[in-house]
């Protein structure tokens, strides 16, 4: 007897999408239409006709969203949700790469690379060929990093990602290139793997082993993949690859709102879904539970231009009669000013701060602002800023964790090393050559232990810690007993560093296995506004201020967009590229669908010019952005506020500028083989 009354629960479009199981599908999901709810009810309705949890495999962008998914799954039906096979492509390939190691002649305890260890990991490479020492400007450890990775991600070679991302150093690329093939053998000799490695690796096993990929489809009979439209080509390769035999594939994503390609996102993978899986249906969702119909009447004519699309328009039950609002004010301090008091006005309508947020382009474009409500005694919390696993203090930590799993991870000697007293760059090269090199090991008889006191501590600390009994907890309790010292004379403000280590500790206590707790450390590192006590009741009576990419997901009952001009956005970088444009725009709808109740767009009339655009500098007169600048937009689905009075129009310059045997089976991988190669 069926337990969930489907009809009664989902609208007709998300009833087909949860409904349709044999089979290739791209549902197609507008903004706010129910997206997370659609696979919810699939993954339930799944396991209630007698699909095997096991053999369902949900691969999302966070572990927390699968979660989040499998435990409302669970409500609806039962317990057995918890038991499908739920995780972000990344901790997906950890799992089944610590399983076929061996295949590809790693090693199954190898040590995963977060991207500052990858950094790290470059400049060392990057100083060991000697291009710390060139007449010219090399480029830094990060942006070598960037071209290399996005090489792999796009499956481009290196040379056009410079030509047409960072032409700025093709003077180096043979440089570059020979860091790029010394940066795989350092870590392929050192059993170290980064994020990119994870993706690479896996879709090798499946495309040069076909048991294992037989093996795989076998035990995964029922692939769903959300957000698609934020996958690079790597994850779309292997999520073919992963369906290649039984063809059961759903993906959910909307086209209009894949504005990640600085990622490595792909938004062909979207657009050419149904050229790959060419009996794959179609299902598009489009009744909205977010916004007004007014503010959906608006997102629906900002994306009716985009070039290339899935043809959807979006409608609600929830009808208004405010329009969105369009303010020109004199200048950026005005703008700011307006957006105080309207604050202020709707915490008087009974509206709280958070539920309230301003997006912005770019980051510095809420500088003013921030002056402005703190003027005022508004709190506020702004996304954006440095990781906790990213903290000098926590890397610390985890680099001791990470020897303790990987004695020959040379980057984690280093950084350990480096902390020491009396042991610089050269000793510390020596040290590494001897104990890795040379394999003399953790000798406590070694010279340089008897001439360096926190060497031969941190010896002791090894043998202390010998044998795998020892929790993630116990090992870092046992580290900071000896890192005590080393923290007061490293940092200042050593006692504000104190409450993270606090945070690791119980973090760690949720694990018995080191290799769970490192590889999740690197894959799904905590946010600080989680692991702070306090910090999210006190964020939840804030303003939000927010980047228009830091927000895609998330919504507000009143939203403002600033500088809503040319040059800002879209932004003048994508000026000369259609397909920045084109993500430019979607972005834009991004910021549009995140307001439920109210929407206002703001421009400065006066703005300092962006550099680069003009000749000189100083105060210009600003464009409203293309995005808006329609008369029928104007006339019908906006109302305006002009608070800078009348201005006479300027000559500015536009700114435009089944079996392994099986034919189908066989047809269909040199489909894949051609479209990805």
């Amino acid at each position: 007897m069926q337990k969930i009354d489907y009809k009664k629960e989902l609208n007709p479009a998300q009833l087909e999408a949860v409904q349709s199981s044999e089979g290739a599908y791209l549902v197609i999901a507008g903004a706010g239409s129910g997206k997370t709810r659609t696979l919810v009810f699939r993954v339930a309705h799944l396991v209630e006709k007698g699909v095997a949890p096991e053999e369902i495999l949900l691969l999302t962008f966070t572990r927390k969203a699968a979660e989040e998914m499998l435990r409302r799954a669970s409500l609806l039906l039962d317990e057995r949700c918890r038991k499908v096979s739920g995780g972000t492509f990344h901790s997906f390939a950890n799992y089944t790469l610590r399983k076929y190691a061996q295949v590809l002649g790693l090693k199954n305890n190898f040590s995963i690379l977060d991207e500052s260890d990858a950094e790290d990991t470059v400049n060392l490479v990057r100083t060991q060929l000697g291009f710390n020492k060139t007449d010219k400007r090399f480029p830094r450890k990060k942006a070598i990093l960037e071209v290399i990775s996005k090489s792999i991600n796009k499956s481009e070679d290196l040379g056009t990602v410079l030509y047409e991302e960072y032409p700025q150093f093709i003077e180096w690329e043979e440089e570059i290139k020979k860091i790029r093939d010394e940066y795989v053998k350092f870590k392929r000799a050192k059993s170290l793997l980064d994020y990119d490695d994870l993706l690479v690796f896996l879709r090798d096993l499946l495309t040069q082993h076909e048991h294992i990929r037989l093996s795989l489809a076998k035990k995964y009979k029922y692939i769903m993949v959300d957000e698609y439209q934020d996958t690079n080509k790597l994850q779309a390769h292997i999520t073919c690859l992963l369906s290649s035999v039984h063809g059961n594939i759903m993906v959910v994503g909307d086209d209009s709102q894949s504005i990640y390609s600085f990622r490595g996102a792909n938004f062909k993978n979207i657009i050419d879904f149904p050229k790959i899986f060419k009996d794959a249906r179609v299902i598009t969702l489009e009744e909205n539970y977010r916004s007004t119909q007014p503010i959906l009447n608006l997102a629906n004519e900002v994306i009716y231009a985009a070039k290339e699309k899935f043809e959807k328009t979006l409608f609600t039950k929830r009808n208004s009669e405010n329009l969105p609002v369009f303010v020109d004010a004199p200048d950026e301090h005005a703008q700011s000013r307006y957006i105080a008091d309207r604050i202020l006005e709707l915490r008087e309508e009974g509206a709280e701060l958070s539920d309230i947020a301003v997006l912005f382009r770019s980051s510095w474009h809420s500088n003013d602002l921030e002056i402005e409500l703190a003027s005022r005694n508004i709190p506020f919390v702004k996304y954006g800023g440095q990781k906790f696993v990213e903290a000098a203090h926590i890397k610390d930590v985890l680099g001791f964790l990470r020897i303790k799993q990987n004695l020959f991870d040379e980057v984690s000697w280093y950084r350990e090393l480096l902390l020491m007293r009396g042991i610089g760059p050269k000793t510390a090269a020596i040290v590494i050559n001897e104990i890795i090199k040379n394999k003399k090991g953790l000798n406590l008889e070694n010279k340089r232990a008897a001439q360096s006191e926190d060497l031969k501590k941190f010896f002791e600390l090894f043998q202390k810690t010998r044998g795998e009994e020892f929790s993630p907890a116990e090992l870092i309790d046992a580290f900071l007993e000896y890192y005590q010292p080393l923290l007061k004379e490293k940092y200042d403000d050593f006692h504000k560093r104190v409450n993270d280590l606090d945070s690791l500790q119980r973090i760690a206590s949720r694990y018995d296995s080191l290799e769970d707790f490192l590889s999740d450390m690197a894959l799904e590192p905590p946010e600080r506004n989680i692991i702070e006590p306090g910090k999210r009741d006190k964020d939840d009576m804030r303003l939000t201020l927010s980047t228009i990419h830091s927000a895609k997901g998330l919504e507000w009952k009143a939203v403002f967009i600033i500088y809503a001009a040319e040059g800002h956005i879209p932004s003048y970088l994508s000026l000369e590229s259609d397909e920045e444009l084109e993500e430019e725009r979607r972005l834009f709808y991004v910021a549009i669908t995140r307001a439920k109740d109210e929407l206002y767009f703001l421009k400065p009339h006066l703005d300092r010019s962006p550099k680069g655009v003009f000749d000189e500098g100083g105060m210009v007169f600003t464009r409203m952005t293309r995005f808006l600048d329609r008369q029928d937009i104007l006339d019908t689905l906006l109302a305006t506020e002009n608070l800078s009075g009348d201005f006479a129009d300027t000559d500015l310059e536009d700114f435009t500028g089944s079996q392994a045997s099986s034919e189908e089976n066989k047809k269909f991988l040199d489909t894949i083989k051609e479209y990805f190669d």
